[in-house]
């Protein structure tokens, strides 16, 4: 049996997707199981045992109509039994259409029903505290498994030697292993998705007040100059505890060095969910208009927290639809001070 699955879209979904070939392993010990991924998202599910191989949408792929259908049409010469499209988009409803799978699974969308075998309809509630991220996935594997597979946690596999050099290099910059380490996700994937700075600097003092623990930035390089800005608004005291200069300086590398923290802390995106493949505590702010239920995976209220401004100014979202509250996203922000997130935050940090 030969089973492709496609999840192309952002990182935290790719390592999000990759809990299907856990489960599809567990089941069929002997298939060929591989993953249709953007090439900038591979370095999170590197080295996975349950993969046996890669294909990868470039950006050729993405900016040319020929190169997308070549890949379309090589898919359909590796003759694949069965492909499963977890986010349905149109470069996806393509290769699945020449894929010449008998089996071919969805979500479900009206107009694009007719191309795949199997559909279904998210949920809207979450059923368990994996969230509806995990739980919508898992429904992909009822037709080919016959039932839903039982819950599964994201895992990211890191070699014994990325593990060893990244220790190295954060006691070359200083870093005292033996004391409190946090990483800050100081930054969101879209203005819309990160907490404002001067309310984000005054997180930061508070952890550093409240712990004394050392600090490291985790952002990507062409967001620097916003990280240096957010360093800035800091206080003198607490930028004496930031290793600015201690930065991974690929995906791999943040991977490795964030396996050495005691948590990670800040905004709700991919960091997120790779601390908590990494079995990382994570404390999180979610953007105030993103769907808290779909991505707060795991969470228990102790070793993974997470706090969304619905949950202290419900009166808020009364009446709102989802595309008015990302219209309002930045005055919503202005409303979730410091103040509502810094007594929960450090309830978090007692308990770690």
């Amino acid at each position: 049996m030969k089973i492709l699955v496609i999840q192309q879209k952002m990182i935290g979904d790719v390592l999000t997707s990759s809990i299907l070939f856990e489960a599809l392993r567990q089941k069929f010990p002997d298939a060929q199981l591989d993953y249709l991924v953007n090439t900038h998202t591979y370095p999170v599910v590197e080295n996975n045992p349950f993969i046996d191989n890669f294909i990868f949408f470039t950006k050729e792929e993405e900016t040319n109509k020929k190169a997308l259908f070549k890949l379309a049409k090589s898919t359909k010469n590796r003759q694949y039994d069965t492909v499963i499209d977890v986010y349905s988009k149109f470069s996806s409803n393509l290769i699945c259409l020449y894929s010449g799978a008998k089996t071919k699974v969805s979500k479900y969308k009206w107009y694009t029903s007719f191309i795949y075998s199997e559909t279904f309809k998210e949920e809207k509630a979450a059923k368990t505290n994996a969230g509806l991220a995990i739980e919508n996935r898992l429904q992909l594997l009822e037709p080919i498994l016959n039932e839903v597979p039982q819950i599964l946690l994201p895992k990211i596999y890191l070699t014994p030697k990325e593990i060893e050099d990244s220790k190295q290099f954060l006691i070359n910059h200083n870093v005292d292993l033996n004391a409190p380490l946090f990483m800050i996700s100081v930054l969101g994937s879209a203005d819309n998705k990160t907490y404002p700075l001067p309310y984000m600097a005054k997180l930061i003092d508070a952890i550093v007040e409240n712990t004394k623990a050392q600090i490291l930035f985790n952002y990507i390089p062409k967001q620097e100059a916003q990280a240096k800005a957010l360093f800035n608004l800091c206080q003198n005291t607490t930028q004496k505890r930031i290793f600015f200069n201690a930065f991974g300086k690929n995906l791999r590398d943040f991977l490795a060095i964030t396996k050495h923290c005691n948590a990670l802390i800040g905004n709700e995106g991919g960091a997120v969910n790779m601390a908590k493949a990494l079995n990382i505590p994570t404390f999180t702010v979610f953007s105030p208009w993103i769907q808290k239920d779909a991505w707060n995976m795991f969470e228990d209220g102790k070793t993974h927290v997470s706090i969304h401004l619905k949950d202290v100014k419900t009166e808020l979202y009364k009446g709102k639809t989802s595309k008015d509250l990302k219209k309002s996203a930045f005055m919503l922000y202005d409303t979730f001070i410091p103040g509502i997130i810094i007594p929960k935050m450090k309830d978090f940090l007692k308990n770690l």
